[in-house]
């Protein structure tokens, strides 16, 4: 069966002017053209090509030897060259573009950036991208605890987290808990394989371990220390919420990297401060 917005391997069973008809065996009557411009030197009838199928301007089924950038059912960064009535349109790596409508956009796009998208069909049987890539993405990913990712955040929820998309195709969740800058969506972010869910899924963390954490969160205290004269106007003792609005990390975080500073002689703590030495 042909299918449409997907490559396969299609056989020449009529040559013209313009192009060739491709289908499925000889004895297919209709076929989808290939335009001649696409057509391989010196292809005759019975060749095998493997081609992209997609709609042309007037909905008609059409062949392409041209790379594109996904198939259906597949999730791809894709560059935004127009905004219109309907939607945004993407650049797919045809000739034509791909509609992306608002109602798939879980955000205003802007023409010139890129976004993280799933190809579909529609309901009128034409191609589609969508932004809400949730369902599309895969629990088969090849990473371990502790391995180091690269992702898209495709999904910001308050109570879950920031949803990544690893690769831009598998499952990704920085929990809440480990959230303590500023997330957006669209944002390409590296992270550490926190674990490895019985389903596939990862749990992420944008922060090293512990151990290996704490010379930078340090260098941040001191920073921030510095910047105010060299004192905090609160010890460790300071509640969560102020700690992660100051530094943008935990509590047990913040007191590693001040009892660090402290062995190392570098502070000193106070009732009500803590001050550089």
């Amino acid at each position: 069966m042909i299918e449409l917005g997907k490559r396969q391997l299609l056989e020449v069973v009529r040559k013209k002017e313009f192009g060739v008809y491709l289908g499925e065996h000889a004895e297919d009557t209709t076929g989808i053209l290939l335009p001649k411009k696409q057509v391989p030197q010196g292809t005759e009838i019975g060749d095998k090509l493997e081609v992209f199928i997609y709609k042309d301007s007037e909905d008609r089924l059409i062949a392409t030897t041209g790379e594109a950038k996904l198939q259906v059912g597949e999730t791809a960064v894709l560059k935004v060259k127009e905004v219109g009535k309907i939607g945004a349109f993407l650049d797919m790596g045809l000739e034509k573009d791909l509609l992306l409508p608002f109602k798939e956009q879980s955000r205003r796009v802007r023409v010139g950036e890129e976004c993280l998208v799933a190809l579909y069909v529609d309901r009128s049987n034409r191609l589609a991208a969508t932004m809400k890539v949730y369902p599309y993405m895969s629990n088969e990913s090849p990473y371990q605890r502790d391995d180091k990712v690269t992702g898209t955040v495709y999904e910001i929820n308050e109570n879950l987290g920031a949803f990544v998309a690893v690769d831009n195709k598998y499952y990704g969740l920085i929990p809440s808990r480990e959230i303590f800058g500023a997330i957006s969506e669209g944002d390409v972010i590296e992270a550490r394989v926190v674990k490895v869910r019985e389903d596939g899924k990862l749990d992420l963390s944008p922060r090293e371990k512990a151990y290996v954490q704490i010379d930078t969160d340090s260098q941040l205290v001191l920073k921030v220390m510095e910047e105010r004269g060299g004192v905090l106007s609160f010890n460790d003792k300071a509640s969560p919420d102020i700690i992660k609005r100051e530094f943008h990390m935990s509590k047990n975080a913040f007191k590693r990297a001040v009892g660090h500073l402290l062995k190392e002689g570098k502070i000193k703590i106070t009732e009500k401060t803590i001050e550089r030495i």
